[in-house]
């Protein structure tokens, strides 16, 4: 019953979307951002805690209430445009991107070798590995599957015609190892909280959070490169996908040291994408959950 309502909600969406001018599902859109920033406490409180957490006096109480405000609006927007990509065809996905710094990852694909994209809940996050599928080829990911049944075919069904695949959590490294060592790209996002027994501890915005070392662990086994790559817009028309300088991981005697360098390369380069515009990252999860569960409550 639940996964009916869920579907035939989107249908209403997709329909907004198909058949209503712009500037309207703009309006409308944005008068939704405004209803959930206004009546949905409980995340707007976690956004307040990660800011505070992130930038304490350095940024006041106005700017850190306009970005959560983006937030809420940037969710909707990267909604819209989950719709729009539907059916689409290559040449229309591609012609909202420009990809700045290709030659960080064309000079590491050089040796045929498959590559270990780095990103976070940034920008539109759902549509990088769609570009980046159409772009390089196939590309695998891992992700949990949606609660609704019927809407996480949707989901897949979208990612899968541009040559992006998800795993399962459990037993996923084995299928990442295979891509690589078959030449293919696997995508991870590391920027969110984890667990004692998942994570690492390192610095990120000079407060120490527990951090995923996956994508450290697969690049020091397998010695595939990490390339970032971070996806941004100023009008959620166009975007820009920019890459930055791949992150090696050393493979010394020293295991956990080779690791933890590499975890902090990683948040240190998502760290300078959010600073760089902070309200287009997620800040409505509990990011520093681990370390300051507290101030959540």
């Amino acid at each position: 019953m639940l996964d009916d309502i869920y579907l035939f909600l989107f249908k209403l969406f997709v329909l907004l979307v198909k058949y209503t001018p712009r500037f309207i599902t703009d309006a409308i859109l944005n008068f939704f951002a405004f209803l959930a920033y206004r009546f949905d406490t409980r995340h707007k409180k976690i956004a307040k805690v990660n800011l505070d957490l992130a930038y304490g006096d350095k940024m006041n109480k106005k700017e850190k209430k306009r970005i959560v405000k983006k937030c809420y609006k940037n969710l909707l927007y990267n909604m819209r445009d989950f719709v729009e990509n539907q059916n689409t065809t290559k040449e229309k996905l591609l012609q909202k991107v420009t990809i700045h710094n290709e030659h960080f990852y064309t000079d590491i694909k050089k040796d045929g070798k498959g590559v270990i994209f780095l990103t976070a809940h940034y920008g539109n996050w759902e549509l990088l590995p769609l570009c980046m599928g159409a772009l390089y080829g196939k590309l695998w990911g891992v992700g949990r599957n949606l609660d609704s049944q019927k809407m996480n075919e949707i989901l897949q069904k979208n990612r899968n015609q541009f040559n992006v695949h998800m795993l399962e959590k459990t037993g996923a490294i084995r299928g990442l190892l295979k891509a690589l060592r078959s030449g293919e790209n696997i995508g991870l996002l590391v920027d969110q909280n984890t667990s004692d027994k998942e994570g690492i501890l390192i610095s990120f915005f000079d407060k120490l959070a527990r951090h995923t070392p996956s994508a450290a662990l697969i690049a020091r086994k397998t010695g595939a490169a990490i390339v970032p790559a971070f996806i941004t817009t100023n009008n959620n028309k166009s975007y820009d996908i920019t890459f930055f300088k791949p992150i090696i991981t050393e493979k010394t005697e020293d295991n956990e040291k080779d690791i933890k360098k590499s975890v902090q390369l990683q948040a240190d380069i998502t760290q300078k994408v959010i600073e760089a515009k902070p309200e287009e990252w997620f800040w409505l999860h509990r990011r520093w959950k681990n370390q300051y569960e507290e101030l959540y409550k």
